[in-house]
């Protein structure tokens, strides 16, 4: 059989804050400049997951319209307009950064994806910002 990966690209605007408690504040600006305004900052992130199996017998890897349900369902729902580091209960002790973003994604999209099926998540924070992670 062929193994195929197939992706879907999925949007969603959010703003979050870069910033560390067990930093100073002095040392939160040094590392984070402008991402650790106090007031935080947004951007309009792209999202890509990325799955691999083998072809059914329809020439499919995965139904695309169940793919789009369970990205927006489990990951655009719960960051889209949304302030991550207060409105996102997973983001209130860990700094959204891109990487941990794309660590996120995976964990929720992994729980509701067929075991095995996930093979990368994405994060562009911006067009030349990418975080890519493909599970532990």
């Amino acid at each position: 059989m062929s193994i195929v990966y197939l992706t879907r690209k999925e949007k969603f605007s959010a703003s979050h804050r870069l910033h560390s408690d067990k930093l100073s504040d002095e040392e939160n600006l040094r590392l984070f400049g402008k991402c650790n305004n106090k007031n935080g900052h947004g951007h309009n992130y792209c999202l890509e997951v990325t799955i691999r199996s083998e072809l059914d017998s329809n020439g499919l890897t995965m139904n695309l319209g169940e793919l789009k349900r369970t990205i927006k369902d489990c990951v655009v729902v719960l960051f889209d307009h949304k302030n991550l580091n207060l409105d996102v209960k997973v983001f209130k002790h860990l700094n959204p950064t891109a990487e941990n973003i794309a660590i996120i994604s995976w964990k929720l999209l992994s729980a509701k994806l067929p075991k095995g099926l996930l093979f990368e998540v994405k994060i562009h924070e911006t067009e030349k910002n990418v975080a890519t992670y493909r599970g532990e």
